[in-house]
């Protein structure tokens, strides 16, 4: 869609403009906090904690394509913060059974303690962006999203409640 001439649109065409500016602005304060903290409290990056996460959900482990797929990202980009991971005694990885080319990679048991502690640290980082939001916006906001979410039938693997 192209926007030479914004206000030539309808007024709820662009109001939804808004929304999506407004998601974009708020997204980007919560997402400069989160990637400023995790560098001074656990010297580690976003995408990092990322992959981590993504390891976390998955107890048993992912095939290196799983993951990438998982993070909506390349196998390149997937196989640097891995080969970092395994240095630093965080993830282990482990051949499949049946598959020569097919590589597992799991959290250490080092791995799932530091991502608890990330992880508890993210969540009070995010509400402390959010906090001025009642329980019950927080609500309304998810309930809203939702509709665009389910409108697009794209749901992310990272969503859950």
């Amino acid at each position: 869609m192209s926007f030479a001439q914004p206000d030539r649109l309808p007024h709820s065409d662009r109001q939804r403009v808004r929304v999506w500016l407004r998601l974009l602005k708020v997204t980007k304060i919560v997402e400069s906090v989160v990637r400023e903290n995790l560098r001074a409290e656990f010297d580690t990056t976003l995408p990092r904690f990322d992959v981590l996460a993504a390891l976390y959900r998955f107890q048993d482990g992912l095939k290196m394509s799983e993951l990438s797929a998982a993070l909506r990202v390349s196998n390149g980009n997937v196989t640097g913060i891995i080969e970092r991971l395994v240095t630093d005694g965080m993830v282990l990885r482990v051949p499949v059974e049946g598959d020569k080319r097919a590589t597992l990679v799991r959290l250490t048991r080092k791995g799932h303690d530091e991502f608890s502690k990330m992880a508890e640290a993210h969540a009070r980082w995010v509400n402390e962006v959010l906090a001025d939001l009642t329980p019950e916006e927080c609500e309304q906001v998810i309930g809203i999203l939702d509709v665009v979410g389910r409108s697009h039938k794209q749901t992310e693997v990272g969503d859950h409640d």
